[in-house]
């Protein structure tokens, strides 16, 4: 273990006075000398403000207006001096060991080490599977090759991951042309960038409370806007490749993979009109279902079976049905 790496966890804020202290209590908590809690908040509206001061100089306070995530993180970035970054989302919480699990694995030329997510209810009561579902702890080779197949990998959301230095310095701050939110971007380029190391075992708390931004059902539009992020995440991972001489994606590579798929097919059920991936219509979108027990991808054959399955029957569906298979599908 590095003893003396040092870490940063960046708390982005906005409205969750509900949540937030937690969070900055399981940060303060890790057991690492070497650690700072920088806590932006992004113009909250409610008591956030107030207890955010009540840690005093505990921890790095900053008060901005409401710019949104990005701008949030990017200015937590900014504030920060740790080798290792967690972005820790404001309704999460860091469980006891997260800073040491971290440093166990740490080594130069890593761009993250990710670790796996328990969903909790608002009283964090455990629901559902963890994040990201993994068969096995996939090596840094295993990552890079689902990566050039099918522009997927089994990665946690923003708070599961410890980022480098090293590999932000190279992309931040960043701007509007980037997805709104930070870690879809830094997902989407980290493996051109570094290995990715993970610790397949929970060490985050990933709260569920229905104002989540993951929360898919919420709104039909959120497919498509969903496509519109992998868009996103697609032209990151060009410029990632730009900055290491690598050769880029196709855009076609977007057409190959499961996850993907998924939302590409509820997004042209639900919002056709909205849809904004070019070349796409649900006949192309049934052809690639048929396609996913043959192509090289990081979930296990009965998972993509099941992947098959749902997507043709949801595509064939008629509209009422298609509607429940996709609620179903996004509320588990």
């Amino acid at each position: 273990m590095k003893k003396n790496i040092t870490f940063s966890i960046v708390i982005p804020n906005y409205n969750y006075e509900r949540y937030v202290k937690e969070a900055i209590e399981s940060a303060l908590n890790q057991d690492w000398p070497n650690k700072e809690i920088i806590v932006v908040d992004d113009g909250s509206t409610d008591g956030s403000p107030d207890i955010i001061r009540s840690f005093g100089n505990r921890i790095v306070s900053v008060f901005t207006e409401n710019r949104g995530q990005r701008e949030a993180n990017n200015t937590g970035f900014s504030r920060s001096s740790g080798e290792v970054v967690i972005f820790l989302d404001s309704d999460d919480i860091l469980l006891p060991g997260m800073l040491k699990e971290v440093a166990s694995v740490w080594r130069e030329g890593l761009s993250k080490v990710q670790v796996i997510m328990q969903r909790v209810d608002s009283n964090k009561a455990p629901i559902g599977r963890t994040i990201p579902k993994y068969h096995s702890s996939p090596t840094p080779e295993q990552i890079r090759t689902w990566v050039n197949a099918s522009f997927e990998y089994p990665s946690p959301p923003a708070s599961g991951n410890a980022w480098s230095r090293t590999f932000l310095e190279l992309i931040f701050p960043l701007d509007e042309t980037y997805d709104a939110f930070t870690d879809s971007t830094c997902i989407a380029m980290a493996p051109y960038m570094g290995d990715i190391v993970t610790i397949a075992k929970p060490l985050v708390l990933y709260r569920m409370h229905g104002a989540n931004d993951s929360q898919m059902t919420a709104r039909e539009t959120n497919y498509s806007r969903e496509v519109a992020r992998g868009l996103k995440r697609f032209q990151a991972a060009q410029r990632a490749c730009a900055l290491k001489n690598l050769s880029p994606p196709d855009i076609r590579i977007l057409f190959h993979g499961s996850n993907f798929l998924q939302f590409r097919i509820a997004s042209l059920r639900l919002t056709p009109e909205l849809h904004p991936l070019p070349g796409d219509g649900r006949m192309r979108a049934f052809l690639d279902s048929l396609m996913v027990l043959f192509r090289s991808g990081f979930q296990n054959i009965s998972d993509r079976f099941l992947i098959m399955a749902w997507s043709i029957v949801t595509l064939l569906a008629p509209d009422w049905l298609a509607r429940v298979l996709i609620k179903k599908r996004y509320s588990s």
